[in-house]
């Protein structure tokens, strides 16, 4: 066995010890009854629609052959693309071989390195991936959080593009964002709003037109709407559904849809098939949102907004036991564990189609019902909806001393002064300073707001090497763990990490960097650097770095001597406010709640 072939396999391992191992035995057709997969309306086997597409094969041949521009596709390419444009009653729609290509490539497409946007935190992989490929400055905002949404696009003001990501329905938490919220915001704030229709076509709106179909508000913000072809539609494929304009700008610059086979033939006949029947698809629309709103209100779970019912667990791994159980019984549901859902969120992504009978839905329940612990005073009925992960900032540095300790303790005395019921952690503690205890004493906290460390190791290090001198080694999902769990609680989480954004916490079986486990954290980040000479090519290596994962700091603290327009010019190159930190003489709780109340830090929190 090589050595690259040990190295995938001590990968291998970690995952399957965490609960997030896959195996080609997902791959399989669902055993049992389906509520894992998207075919909602039971589309994928309508004898109309498999005969258009077995027509098209015998008529066009197997394959696309080539890309549209090379003499790629059939007739029925065009065909397909005027028949949803009509549907939702836009000018025009362009065919993607899948909704990931037709993300990718619209965003791709639409904005660049002098633009920006502002996606919501739980938006579609492809549209996080779409985002980063395009080099465009990225926001996120909370998930459905139209103040922060607001923050964030005052903080992506002067970019020459704004481009506002979100979906009709949101596909983990089934559930629905304010769309006329979202687009009084893009109109006031001068951005252009995309919406995913993913999960919401051929549910939502008029003739299952989708969730923008049911809002209409007609403010021209929306450029571009999705409609993937694989979900309500059950065929494959995807739209990007606008302007006459916005087709041809795609035609020409959209680089997974210029540089890719064309979809087969089949493909497109079976959606201009399925559009037709899901226009007109009204019962089975019906059946579809009764089964889901009766399962949760069994379940004691929110009233879902489509056909996605999460029925929350947590941990990883007790997730895939409850549905290796339902296996057990004939049902098929499918355990959704991190990196699709943030760590701690595990569930049962629950999917409800029309073709479910009540006896189908009440023996889920009754299985269900089995694995809830008891409440107190009652018997078991449903189990208690696990709490989303609560705001968490991470002050990250661009070196080490640069003075995270003393940015901590200024957020930290913000929040305080703000009435914030906020905790302060150091994950990892090196040497023999005590961070947690100084943060506390210059922030003037009370010991409850203060964490013990998860690690604390006696070398003077980085942590990857103060472990290793200690005999250890870090446990990186340990860290991931612990961090869900605090902030699992009401109260937001001040987390101070040990040393620069790229300092590796473990090297072994595969080298993690505090920017990796940061990237898995799902937190917002604060950055600290010196204000001396050098910091404009420290500060915004780190930014880059830092936007390679998608990531945008929240603020930039500048702690030291100013030296020349240093804070001036970041200002302009770094998309986030930039306090100046001046070196406190002599460094107590006294200057540190003097400097708060001069400036507005709590604006970092909000």
């Amino acid at each position: 066995m090589s050595s690259f072939d040990q190295e995938l396999l001590a990968e291998q391992q970690e995952r399957r010890a965490a609960g997030l191992w896959r195996d080609d035995s997902m791959f399989d057709v669902a055993p049992g009854v389906d509520f894992g997969s998207n075919d909602y309306l039971g589309l994928a086997r309508d004898p109309a629609i498999v005969a258009a597409m077995a027509g098209a094969v015998h008529e066009h041949g197997a394959g696309g052959r080539s890309a549209r521009l090379l003499a790629g596709g059939s007739p029925l390419h065009p065909h397909a693309e005027r028949a949803v444009a009509a549907w939702l009653q836009a000018e025009a729609a362009l065919l993607f071989p899948s909704g990931y290509q037709a993300n990718v490539g619209l965003i791709g497409a639409l904005v660049g390195a002098d633009d920006a946007i502002v996606s919501d935190r739980d938006i579609h992989a492809s549209s996080i991936d779409g985002a980063r490929l395009s080099r465009a400055r990225v926001f996120v905002h909370a998930h459905g959080d139209l103040a922060d949404l607001e923050h964030q696009l005052r903080r992506a003001q002067g970019a020459r593009r704004l481009l506002v990501l979100t979906e009709g329905l949101f596909s983990m938490g089934g559930d629905r964002v304010p769309l006329a919220a979202i687009d009084a915001l893009c109109a006031t704030y001068g951005a252009w709003l995309v919406v995913d229709e993913a999960h919401s076509i051929g549910l939502l709106g008029p003739d299952g037109a989708g969730a923008w179909a049911d809002v209409a508000t007609g403010s021209g913000r929306v450029v571009a709407r999705i409609v993937t072809g694989g979900k309500a539609l059950g065929v494959g494929g995807a739209f990007v559904v606008g302007s006459k304009a916005l087709r041809a700008h795609l035609v020409n610059h959209a680089r997974s849809f210029l540089f890719t086979t064309a979809p087969p033939p089949a493909l497109a006949a079976g959606l201009l098939a399925a559009v037709e029947r899901c226009r007109g698809a009204h019962g089975e629309r019906t059946r579809v949102l009764g089964n889901a709103r009766r399962l949760a209100e069994r379940l004691e779970l929110p009233r879902p907004a489509g056909a996605i019912v999460p029925f929350p667990v947590g941990d990883s791994g007790a997730a895939v036991a409850l549905a290796a159980r339902l296996r057990e019984q004939g049902l098929y549901v499918p355990a959704v564990r991190p990196p699709t859902v943030a760590p701690g969120e595990a569930r049962l992504r629950i999917v409800c189609h029309a073709t479910h009978t009540d006896e189908q839905i009440d023996r889920l329940i009754a299985v269900l019902r089995e694995h809830v612990p008891a409440r107190a005073g009652r018997a078991p009925s449903g189990p208690l909806p696990a709490p989303r992960l609560g705001k968490a900032l991470v002050v990250v540095g661009t070196d080490t001393g640069v003075g995270k300790t003393v940015a901590s303790a200024l957020l930290l005395r913000a929040a305080i002064r703000a009435g914030r019921d906020v905790a302060y952690w150091k994950p990892v503690q090196t040497g023999d300073d005590d961070d947690t205890a100084t943060v506390g004493a210059l922030a003037n906290a009370p010991a409850e707001v203060l964490l013990p460390n998860a690690v604390k190791l006696p070398l003077p290090a980085s942590p990857h090497a103060a472990a290793a001198a200690a005999g250890v080694t870090i446990d990186v999902d340990d860290l991931l763990t612990t961090c869900a769990a605090h902030r699992r609680t009401e109260r937001p989480l001040l987390v101070e990490l040990a040393g620069g954004l790229l300092v590796p916490l473990s090297l072994a079986p595969r080298p993690v960097t505090q920017a990796d486990w940061l990237e898995r954290c799902g937190a917002d980040v604060v950055l600290v650097a010196h204000a001396g000479l050098g910091t404009l090519n420290h500060t915004l290596l780190t930014v880059e770095a830092l936007r390679r994962r998608g990531l945008t700091p929240r603020a930039l603290l500048l702690v030291g001597e100013p030296f020349l327009d240093n804070a001036a010019t970041l200002r302009r190159l770094v998309p986030a406010p930039v306090f100046e930190v001046p070196p406190f003489a002599p460094l107590t709780a006294a200057a540190i709640d003097a400097f708060v109340q001069a400036h507005d830090l709590d604006e970092v929190w909000r």
